[in-house]
């Protein structure tokens, strides 16, 4: 695999020695890593990656480390399974695992990792990269995670101040009647030229819905994931109703047509919007004040009436998984288990010893404790409401947090066939009731053709 000419110099000089030292190059081995990340994680991943070349030098004759973004990622992936040329450590996301597993190309880990370490994970995180042929959360594990992370809320504190409004309470998230009445209060023309110029928030659909939707306890599937509810299912209407409302009847977010010219992420980075989604790797970037020059903090996605009183986010992963043709499988078991479980790993990338959060820790004893203090001691750049992210991930009285259905299902079609026509529903072209009564037999289709998929694949 060629590398990056960027990347290829930055590990050049880390892994330097181990590359040149010793005699007998041709014997070594060569692990082939493909991944895909934030520009602002490369320089920590890369050095994960060059101490463990060096500290395996008299073994490994070098690793060839190509970072790629998350749009070209499958791309590279699916040419590297047609012409069978894997790399020997590469991502899995929990909703690819059975596809993966069931075509011959993950390997199972148990006995490569230390089972100690393995046990210290958050549970959700264990059991989404677990597969026993047929069912998720069973059987072995093919993945070490590379995070666990969370799509919280985040708020413009700046905004509130000059609106004179109280911060949102992280104990008790806003009732949807109670966000909307916020929300309104800071949509605002702040210039006086007669154009709203500022929203209460902005809503990415692809990540920014479904908060909404399982925080009325909605779903998408039934309890088995073989069968489309989203017509039938009283709460889902409902959420749904008041998602595309807040834009379409309320006007408290950008336009569609706003949103296409200038997206929510860009608007919230440029103080235009006082409630922006905040996945855990977006925290370094909100904490540099060159890159997001305004107050903020955590709060709660809104609780709707149908739900169980929890605010619930969904929860987001992506595993270090190793071919299942690698030809050096206990070397590429330790080099992820470097990247995902190991302590001085683990403590570089929630910021403890680089200054830059760019996970919360997978080790959940040290993410318990260290990490935790020092965020609160102001040691690690964080925000405040730290313990909103903990609640997600965690789940309590007040947070819950899932993986979306997509993970249980073989593929995602089903998904994307409805997000496809949801700006619709949100500009006022079709109504809610409308489009969920035409989607839904497409929807069952895909979710059809992918179980159809899954049986053939196990064949």
């Amino acid at each position: 695999m060629k590398l990056r000419k960027g990347l290829l110099l930055g590990l050049g000089a880390a892994m330097g020695f181990s590359m040149m030292g010793c005699g007998g190059g041709a014997s070594k081995k060569q692990i082939n890593v493909l991944l895909y990340m934030q520009e602002h994680e490369k320089k920590i991943y890369e050095k994960i990656v060059a101490d463990f070349a060096e500290e395996h030098k008299d073994e490994i004759a070098g690793i060839n480390f190509e970072i790629t973004t998350q749009d070209e990622y499958n791309t590279k992936m699916i040419a590297a399974m047609t012409a069978n040329d894997m790399p020997d450590v590469f991502y899995i996301g929990p909703e690819a695992v059975r596809s993966y597993v069931d075509n011959g190309r993950a390997l199972a880990l148990d006995k490569y990792i230390d089972a100690s370490k393995v046990n210290d994970l958050w549970p959700a995180i264990k059991s989404a990269y677990m597969y026993d042929g047929n069912e998720i959360g069973k059987g072995p594990l093919y993945c070490l995670p590379k995070d666990l992370s969370c799509f919280a809320f985040a708020y413009n504190k700046d905004i509130f101040d000059e609106a004179g409004l109280p911060y949102p309470d992280p104990n008790k998230p806003y009732t949807f009647a109670e966000f909307l009445d916020v929300c309104q209060k800071l949509t605002k023309d702040t210039d006086g030229d007669g154009e709203v110029d500022q929203w209460g928030v902005a809503n990415a659909d692809a990540f920014g819905m479904t908060p909404y939707l399982y925080g009325n306890g909605a779903q998408f599937l039934n309890d088995d994931y073989t069968k489309v509810v989203v017509n039938e299912n009283k709460a889902f209407r409902e959420a749904f109703q008041y998602y595309c409302d807040l834009t379409n009847k309320y006007h408290v977010t950008p336009s569609v047509e706003q949103d296409t010219a200038l997206g929510g992420y860009q608007r919230w980075l440029d103080g235009q919007v006082a409630f922006y989604a905040c996945g855990t790797w977006d925290v370094a970037a909100f904490m540099d004040k060159n890159t997001f020059p305004y107050n903020w903090d955590l709060c709660g996605w809104p609780v709707g009436p149908s739900g169980d009183g929890r605010s619930t986010a969904w929860l987001g992963s992506v595993g270090y998984a190793v071919s299942a043709d690698t030809k050096y499988p206990e070397l590429c078991a330790q080099l992820i288990q470097r990247l995902s479980t190991d302590l001085d790993g683990q403590r570089a990338v929630s910021g403890e010893t680089t200054g830059q959060s760019l996970q919360l820790p997978n080790i959940m004893n040290y993410a318990k404790t260290t990490f935790k203090n020092k965020v609160k001691e102001g040691a690690i750049p964080y925000a405040g409401n730290v313990d909103v992210i903990f609640g997600y991930i965690e789940g309590n009285d007040k947070y819950n947090g899932i993986f979306t259905e997509t993970t249980y299902t073989y593929n995602s079609e089903w998904w994307s066939t409805f997000l496809e026509g949801v700006v619709n529903c949100k500009n006022g072209t079709v109504s809610v009731d409308d489009y969920l009564a035409e989607v839904q037999p497409r929807m069952q289709a895909a979710l059809d053709t992918a179980i159809e998929q899954q049986n053939a694949a196990k064949k």
